[in-house]
């Protein structure tokens, strides 16, 4: 363990997804914790499975990332920054294990991939979410994001109200 001279540990270290692990533990993550917290169904975990495959296959690494944050060593978030179309952007996967939250990493995930939407030449970033994750909302909300629309589902073993959030870069 590292100590700084005021004997407190150093924070969270946010880096680029690559290393042995990273994708297994995003989908693991995601199921584990949302189970856990919604009591959504492994079907969620099957989506997650498929963005995170699609990335380490597909992904153009001029127009896409993927971040891990660590803590102590240990993975504790992550989001990705997918290409949408040829001005927008897509925010996915953003999550915080429970362990983490409270320390403003939610915010930090979120202008990571801000910073590289920017500077990747997108004019625009959208992302999905549900209604339920209200934590996640006030995160959105904070850089500027705004609700274009929700709408009534049923995923994840769950009735749902899914919501598309955007903003301009």
């Amino acid at each position: 363990m590292i100590e700084t001279d005021a004997g407190t540990k150093p924070g969270p270290v946010i880096r680029a997804l690559g290393q042995p692990g990273d994708p297994v533990w995003m989908v693991q993550a995601h199921g584990e914790i949302y189970a856990a917290e919604f009591g959504w169904d492994s079907s969620f975990e099957a989506l997650v499975a498929q963005i995170v495959a699609g990335y380490a296959t597909e992904h153009d690494p001029g127009r896409e990332a993927a971040w891990i944050a660590t803590l102590d060593g240990e993975r504790v978030g992550c989001v990705h920054c997918t290409h949408g179309d040829d001005e927008t952007a897509r925010l996915r996967t953003l999550l915080v294990d429970p362990k983490a939250r409270g320390r403003g990493l939610g915010d930090r995930l979120v202008t990571t991939c801000l910073d590289f939407a920017r500077t990747s030449g997108y004019r625009r970033i959208t992302l999905w979410t549900n209604d339920a994750l209200t934590s996640a909302r006030r995160i959105y909300r904070a850089p500027g994001f705004e609700l274009d629309d929700e709408y009534r589902h049923h995923s994840f073993g769950r009735d749902l109200v899914g919501q598309n959030w955007s903003r301009e870069l």
